[in-house]
């Protein structure tokens, strides 16, 4: 659906798919990165609950059908992502990357890894 989205809203979810890439890599080799990729979301548009105003969700999928990352782009132009990576950290043997996330509103946009400690 991302040849259907609005083109504000696509521009911003590619930027969230570059943000999440850009990150993954950092913590895994490129033959192991994830599918990240603007034409691998299947969009629906969703009604904000914050103000009643059309937003845009799109989920990724593994080949099982398994939900491995969403990127949700609000009607306030804030914005937030995730991709499952469930790797050990590269530099930090006692954690555990569960994910990349990326998130913000307008230009201003930070991402970083959603760690959890192993156990």
């Amino acid at each position: 659906m991302a040849g259907q989205l609005p083109p504000e809203v696509e521009a911003v979810a590619q930027r969230l798919v570059d943000a999440l890439r850009g990150e993954a890599i950092k913590y895994v080799t490129a033959d192991k990165l994830p599918d990240i990729r603007l034409v691998s979301l299947a969009f629906t548009q969703v009604t904000d609950p914050a103000n009643g105003q059309p937003g845009y969700e799109g989920i990724w999928r593994n080949s099982l059908n398994e939900r491995v990352g969403k990127l949700i782009v609000n009607s306030d132009s804030s914005y937030f992502a995730e991709y499952d990576l469930c790797v050990r950290h590269p530099g930090k043997p006692e954690w555990f990357i569960e994910a990349v996330t990326a998130w913000g509103r307008g230009e201003q946009m930070r991402a970083e890894p959603r760690l959890l400690p192993m156990i």
